[in-house]
């Protein structure tokens, strides 16, 4: 089997991939979408923040020091849980707060398992393990979550009398809400059960390319790729049911009522 290596990109060839982005602006051109203003500045963004980290990690790995990897994955999780939180319609509560602690007790509770027991690495804090890991099982969790919370408020204001009429005949919280619950929960979980359907198939993901394209044995790859797909599913499924099981009790009073928030939302 041939190994080529990791083969380089060079300035010329990187600045002709800008090719693809006029593409996609000549179709948003073509057809009026008004995006192409998004799509060069997301391009821009994109060039920018990549090269930073780019030079920023190897700083970091070159360091490699626990405090700094652990200060480092926090503020991954704070600046996801804000991005997975920003755009769900939620009424005066903060979900901020419920989703940073969802993301960061389910991300680093896999991450834990996978790096000190599948992968482990020497030394077992090894920057350049676990920041890639992390941030790989941080964005899949962050996109369930939001999913999660969108639908379980969505569903729990268009059922609002429902659950008032449960509540009145002394079920609790739980027990009125708990249909609104399961369908955030299936909905939080459906595109990573979607992906796990589909891996090797239809598509092969960005891990396992990388590592093909660097040269490392495809077999090698799938194995991987595998550890990835099942930690992203584990992390999906707890943050989302750690979210869910601490946002549901907000939703109602001390007496067990729906807050007036949520019935406004609903009027």
């Amino acid at each position: 089997m041939m190994n080529y290596g990791i083969i380089p990109i060079s300035h010329l060839q990187l600045a002709m991939s800008i090719i693809l982005v006029l593409m996609a602006g000549l179709v948003s051109a073509f057809l009026k979408l008004g995006l192409l203003k998004s799509l060069i500045w997301g391009t821009i963004r994109a060039f920018i923040q990549l090269s930073l980290i780019g030079y920023l990690l190897a700083y970091i790995f070159q360091i490699n020091h626990f405090i700094l990897i652990l200060l480092i994955m926090l503020l991954m999780c704070y600046i996801a849980a804000r991005e997975a939180t920003r755009r769900v319609n939620v009424p005066t509560q903060e979900p901020l707060l419920v989703s940073f602690l969802s993301l960061t007790a389910s991300s680093l509770l896999v991450s834990v398992i996978v790096v000190t027991l599948i992968i482990t690495p020497r030394p077992w804090y090894s920057a350049q393990i676990w920041i890639p890991i992390f941030g790989m099982i941080l964005g899949n969790s962050m996109n369930g979550i939001s999913l999660a919370l969108d639908r379980m408020y969505n569903e729990v204001r268009s059922h609002t009398a429902e659950i008032e009429a449960l509540l009145c005949f002394g079920a609790s919280p739980w027990e009125a809400v708990k249909n609104s619950v399961r369908k955030a929960l299936r909905a939080g979980m459906t595109p990573t059960i979607n992906s796990l359907m589909v891996v090797g198939l239809v598509t092969l993901p960005g891990m396992m390319t990388g590592q093909i394209l660097a040269g490392a044995d495809p077999r090698e790859a799938v194995r991987y790729q595998f550890v990835v797909m099942v930690m992203i599913t584990a992390s999906a499924a707890l943050g989302c049911l750690l979210l869910i099981g601490i946002s549901y009790r907000k939703m109602f009073t001390e007496d067990l009522a729906l807050t007036e928030d949520m019935r406004q939302s609903h009027n």
